[in-house]
């Protein structure tokens, strides 16, 4: 499969949440998510334990069903404080790009269903059961490779976004999708080739904001 002739800044740069721009109905081969996976997999497990499972819908009845509840979750979301069209409305050029972002987010929620690839990470934990408190250094055997299948997919002329709200369903997609009880979902990916080229740099808060040298 050809990639696009990225350097490692801009393709880290660039890959950006794509939801009003991706084809609903062109196929992707699932030979190039595989190549995703592939690349997916390089990354680091805590103990190299290499617990990941990785989940590739393209029935469109599973589409659909995952869709409902995806549409569902984003409904009661839309309606709270979090919701990210409704924030920093105390500032006007924030806001303004938050509400943009609210709107592609509301219509995703609307077509997540159509998404030809819907790719959902998961993580196999002993007894299917989550520990208590901070369980950062459980996710942290899996978020990055859902990261590298991000890159890998934007290199690949695929858009991709990060959505977590399905997991209000977590059981119901589980049951769907067959998955044993020890597996546990962690991002819904839904996957497709995009229109348009126009990628960018996002803009982002000041780095002196946010950076911290040897104390706060």
């Amino acid at each position: 499969m050809v990639t696009l002739s990225l350097g490692p800044d801009e393709l880290l740069t660039t890959t950006r949440t794509v939801r009003k721009r991706l084809d609903l109905g062109r196929p992707v081969p699932i030979e190039l998510v595989r190549e995703c996976v592939e690349i997916a997999v390089q990354a680091p497990s805590g103990s190299n334990t290499q617990g990941w499972h990785w989940v590739v819908v393209t029935d469109p009845e599973k589409r659909a069903a995952i869709g409902e509840y995806y549409r569902r979750s984003f409904a009661a979301y839309a309606k709270s404080r979090a919701f990210a069209g409704s924030l920093y409305e105390d500032d006007p050029e924030r806001a303004e790009v938050q509400r943009r972002v609210g709107s592609s987010a509301s219509y995703l929620a609307e077509h997540m269903g159509e998404v030809p690839v819907l790719l959902i990470a998961c993580l196999e934990v002993p007894g299917g059961k989550l520990p208590e408190g901070n369980q950062a250094g459980l996710w942290g055997s899996l978020l990055p490779a859902v990261w590298n299948y991000a890159l890998a997919a934007r290199a690949r002329g695929l858009g991709t976004a990060w959505t977590t709200l399905h997991l209000v369903y977590e059981k119901e997609v589980a049951a769907l999708l067959g998955l044993p009880p020890e597996v546990r979902q962690g991002v819904l990916m839904p996957t497709a080739y995009y229109t348009g080229d126009s990628f960018k740099p996002a803009p982002r808060v000041p780095l002196d904001d946010v950076l911290h040298l040897d104390t706060w």
